[in-house]
């Protein structure tokens, strides 16, 4: 029997548009840790779809086409991608290193993640965390409503 989703695919999987797919992959693999598994090439002999997996999630990398834009194309962020990772200012120092450009660097948030912001070579934006404490609803609202 078909399984749904594969066995090897989340629930919910991101898919970003890079124009050059495989310096993406490169990029996200030097740069962020993550892992390719899929290099799939187009009927024009150059790569058009590649996946990435981290721990227990996959990123889909497709090329721009039709009315399918990136956000370097566009001038304008479009979607912000969250990643927990274990160790997050190792993970920063990670990206920094390999070139990323930070956004946001390491800082404590309200609702008990620590998190840094970096933008891709394509202009994704990507937020990693670590979860340092549990907070309740009722207290992420008052410190919203303060």
């Amino acid at each position: 029997m078909v399984q749904n989703p594969p066995g090897n695919m989340p629930r919910i999987t991101a898919h970003l548009l890079y124009h050059n797919v495989p310096a993406a992959l490169t990029w996200l693999t030097n740069t962020f840790g993550f892992q390719e598994r899929v290099r799939i090439k187009g009927p024009d002999g150059v790569v058009s779809h590649g996946e990435m997996e981290f721990a227990d999630g996959v990123v889909m990398l497709g090329r721009p086409d039709g009315e399918y834009r990136n956000p370097r194309e566009i001038g304008r962020v479009t979607q912000m991608l969250y990643v927990y990772v274990d160790k997050v200012d190792e993970h920063f120092e990670r990206a920094k290193k390999a070139g990323a450009k930070i956004l946001e660097t390491p800082k404590d948030q309200f609702y008990g993640d620590r998190r840094y912001a970096a933008e891709d070579l394509e202009g994704h934006h990507w937020y990693f965390a670590t979860h340092l404490k549990d907070v309740t609803l009722e207290q992420m609202k008052a410190h919203a409503e303060a």
